[in-house]
């Protein structure tokens, strides 16, 4: 092997190593403007997220360290393999309390099958994220549009803000739906609030409203947290009780897997399915929602291979299926987090707290971490981006309200959904009703033009050009030989050719095909010549595959308008009642 084909070779190996593992390249070209920052904001994320990932790991079914130890896994791997500079990978709400739902009928109340079966389902959701990447299923993350992606965010904070209301109260509620906890709250006994925990949220949510904005480059996050936590020291030794975070689980993970069935897997194979679904969902909604904020782009694959690969890790330490979480997003970059570092920090603080500083986090108001939550909400909910959909186009506003809407009636996949269904029934509608064109040359103005942008321009009597600008499919077809047809009656003096213009129909399909035959017989039943101008040559192979390309005539297809135009005319003076006199008079130079 040649020095040159050596070093090709090895390039190569780092090239295709460095796109599999995104991380290595920007921890190796860190800004270390972003070090400040990004520690501080680690730091601040696991005062949030201890408590928040124990209290999903036990929504879950499972021991709370088996969460710890689950986030840390997931984190570091994610820092590594994923292309989100903020997003926060670990145990979530929804996919814990899919694990529960899953997983309940099947362990029978054994709480070791139980383990065991969570963390096959971690293994499998993560086969499956796998397997999607490699067959390049990310295309699908495309389908989640703008208005989707703010419409869902603003459902996510609204969910967050409802889901501290508890923590800040000390108020039970009730119902796995939004308008099943709020129905609780409202006939629960408002008498038993806890009224130092929710002064003490209330005050820190209006000092990160108030302060943070005034205060762009003091970790505002971190310090009123701490300053909550201070407070909750001076006011406990003068009586008062404030809820804390208590003491944290300090055990080691288990490693491995344990033995299980076929059957195991085969009954785990859809609710797997079910699960990837979320998450990935999830996952893509979120970290293209923040990555506005910085300007990096998310890979739609890529984010599968990293989900992939953090719920197999997780798996490995007998942990559950794992998404991300907004909320924990949020809360980071509140506190200044710009880039995946922080997540590492994050996980070192974990494995730090559970290992050695439980106690320290122990005295954590949870109050204060709701006021947190409640900040970090009000930053997801666009207003402007509300307004700017409503003044650009009504139909995309209404997809935004109707993401927001079902994240919080439905649920939040029920609502992704329905969003991504309107959205795409929306696009239908669109490309089934395409703008169409009969054109003309203005005075003036090079080329040819939609003769309903400029009602004067000179037409070639006998000849319409019309244009489709949409593929030719299912969707349309009727619509477009219902067009063309129409423009040809609409000639005055009357048709005597249709000239297609189709650089616009760029992919077609049977049904497609079948329609532009069934123009080209209606137009031979009415002594009307059909013609085609300016087809690639993709679009005419597919033609002369179907049929049409040879009833319409092979030598009736022509390159440019000039063409075309030339060849009428000449058509119109070898005919016998042709009139060249007025062909050559209404002729125009193209």
């Amino acid at each position: 092997m040649s020095l040159v084909t050596s070093v090709s070779y090895r390039w190569g190996v780092v090239s295709s190593v460095a796109q599999l593992v995104p991380g290595l390249q920007t921890f190796r070209h860190y800004d270390r403007a972003h070090l400040r920052g990004d520690v501080i904001g680690g730091v601040t994320l696991v005062a949030y997220l201890v408590p928040q990932v124990m209290a999903y790991t036990a929504l879950a079914g499972l021991p709370p360290q088996i969460g710890l130890w689950a986030v840390v896994v997931a984190m570091t791997v994610y820092a590594l393999f994923g292309t989100s500079r903020l997003l926060s990978v670990g145990p979530e709400s929804t996919t814990a309390l899919l694990t529960a739902a899953t997983l309940g009928p099947l362990a029978a109340g054994d709480p070791i099958r139980y383990a065991s079966l969570a963390a096959l389902l971690a293994l499998m959701v993560g086969v499956l994220a796998l397997v999607a990447w490699a067959v390049r299923a990310g295309v699908i993350a495309d389908l989640l549009s703008r208005p989707v992606l703010v419409g869902y965010m603003a459902g996510i904070a609204v969910i967050m803000i409802v889901s501290q209301i508890e923590r800040l109260t000390g108020v039970d509620s009730a119902g796995d739906t939004l308008l099943q906890q709020i129905q609780s709250w409202f006939s629960a006994d408002w008498s038993m609030i806890n009224v130092p925990d929710a002064t003490l949220g209330v005050i820190v949510a209006v000092l990160l409203l108030v302060l943070a904005p005034r205060l762009p480059r003091v970790p505002v996050v971190l310090v009123v947290v701490l300053l909550a936590a201070v407070a909750t020291v001076l006011v406990e030794r003068a009586g008062i009780d404030i809820t804390t975070i208590g003491r944290v689980p300090s055990d080691l993970p288990s490693l491995g897997w344990s033995s299980l069935s076929l059957s195991d897997v085969r009954s785990l194979i859809l609710p797997a399915l079910g699960v990837l679904v979320v998450a990935y969902a999830d996952n893509m909604l979120t970290a293209r929602a923040f990555s506005r904020h910085n300007g990096h782009r998310v890979d739609n694959n890529q984010e599968l291979l990293a989900l992939g690969l953090a719920n197999v890790a997780v798996s490995a330490v007998r942990g559950y299926p794992v998404s991300s979480s907004a909320s924990r997003v949020a809360v980071a970059e509140a506190a200044g987090a710009r880039t995946q570092l922080h997540t590492l920090v994050a996980s070192a603080a974990v494995i730090a707290v559970i290992l050695v500083f439980g106690g320290v986090l122990a005295a954590f108001p949870v109050a204060a971490l709701g006021g947190v939550v409640i900040y970090a909400a009000t930053r997801l909910v666009d207003l402007g981006e509300f307004r700017r959909l409503l003044h650009f186009r009504l139909r995309e506003f209404l997809l935004a309200v109707s993401a927001t809407l079902g994240v919080l009636l439905v649920d939040v996949l029920y609502g992704i959904l329905i969003a991504v269904g309107l959205s795409v029934v929306d696009l239908l509608l669109r490309v089934a009703r395409p703008h169409a064109a009969v054109l003309g040359q203005p005075a003036g103005v090079p080329g040819w033009h939609d003769v309903g942008d400029y009602p004067h321009a000179r037409q070639i009597p006998g000849l319409v050009v019309f244009r489709y600008d949409s593929p030719l499919f299912f969707a349309d077809a009727e619509d477009f030989q219902r067009r063309a047809w129409q423009a040809v009656q609409d000639s005055e003096p009357a048709a005597r050719w249709l000239l297609l213009n189709v650089e616009g129909i760029i992919e077609v399909d049977l049904t497609g095909l079948d329609a532009l035959r069934a123009l080209v017989d209606r137009c031979r039943r009415h002594d009307v010549v059909l013609a085609v101008v300016r087809a690639k040559s993709e679009l005419e192979t597919e033609m002369e595959r179907h049929g049409v390309a040879q009833e319409i005539g092979l030598d009736r297809f022509y390159p440019t308008l000039p063409t075309a135009v030339a060849a009428f005319e000449a058509w119109v003076r070898e005919q016998p009642n042709g009139r060249p006199g007025d062909a050559d008079s209404d002729s125009m130079e193209p």
